[in-house]
């Protein structure tokens, strides 16, 4: 199994149960013996999309803001390709702003186990 990684998807709070869902059941969020793993956070995302785009909240070319979570989780690089396709599949968002970071997990698999 490849290394994992962690996942980051900012998405309005209406769509936040969706997109939980949708990474669980893409295979994401498992941490030993439990699945559906992830953490979230509220707060506000702030933009301005360009001529010619079409904003899901707002209007283009008109700073706005919205009520958003950033929802994370792991999952093993191998099947990023498929989460993000699912992701993708749901997110309102013309473009979504996700973040993927490597973890150093594996370098201390040991220590972070609870003896």
């Amino acid at each position: 199994m490849s290394e994992l990684i962690k996942i980051v998807v900012f998405t309005p709070s209406s769509h936040a149960d969706e997109i939980r869902k949708v990474l669980s059941d893409s295979g994401a969020g498992h941490i030993g013996n439990y699945d559906h793993c992830s953490f979230s956070t509220k707060g506000i995302g702030r933009y301005r999309g360009l001529a010619g785009t079409n904003p899901h909240i707002g209007e283009a070319e008109k700073l706005e803001e919205a009520q958003e979570e950033r929802i994370e989780t792991i999952l093993p690089e191998e099947i990023l390709p498929n989460v993000l396709e699912a992701v993708l599949k749901v997110h309102p968002y013309e473009e979504p702003a996700i973040d993927i970071y490597p973890l150093l997990n594996h370098k201390y698999k040991d220590l972070l186990r609870k003896k």
